[in-house]
């Protein structure tokens, strides 16, 4: 059954740390990767054009030695309908986690059949 909404580009995989300054120098100062922002309690990388998040636990949920996988849509409150109407169980609505110069990030929290962690992400262009 298709609900016309095919998930297909990754746009950011996070990776849970607890000292995020000791993180950002081990991930740019030793693997060489091109640091892009940091924002309080997440750090964000480019791995040739995928973003890589380092960020402290929000909650227990999150507390875990595990990637989170962040899907990109372009309109997240309508990919969050259809996969809602789909029977899709999110955590929340979307909500903006970040406001940058040109944009604003969203999210929207669900899990898979096995309890996995995924992600609704969206860049809303600022007016």
């Amino acid at each position: 059954m298709s609900i016309g909404l095919g998930l297909s580009q990754i746009g950011q995989i996070a990776i849970t740390v607890h000292d995020l300054d000791r993180a950002i120098t081990f991930y740019r100062d030793v693997l060489g990767m091109r640091f892009l922002f940091q924002v309080p309690g997440m750090a964000f990388f480019d791995c040739g054009g995928m973003r890589l998040m380092l960020a402290t636990p929000e909650g227990a949920q999150f507390d875990h030695p595990s990637s989170l996988v962040y899907y990109r849509v372009d309109d997240i409150g309508q990919a969050f309908n259809l996969l809602s109407g789909a029977g899709v169980s999110f955590r929340a609505e979307p909500h903006r986690t970040a406001q940058m110069p040109d944009h604003e990030l969203w999210m929207a929290f669900f899990e898979d059949l096995e309890g996995n962690t995924l992600a609704l992400m969206s860049e809303v262009p600022r007016s």
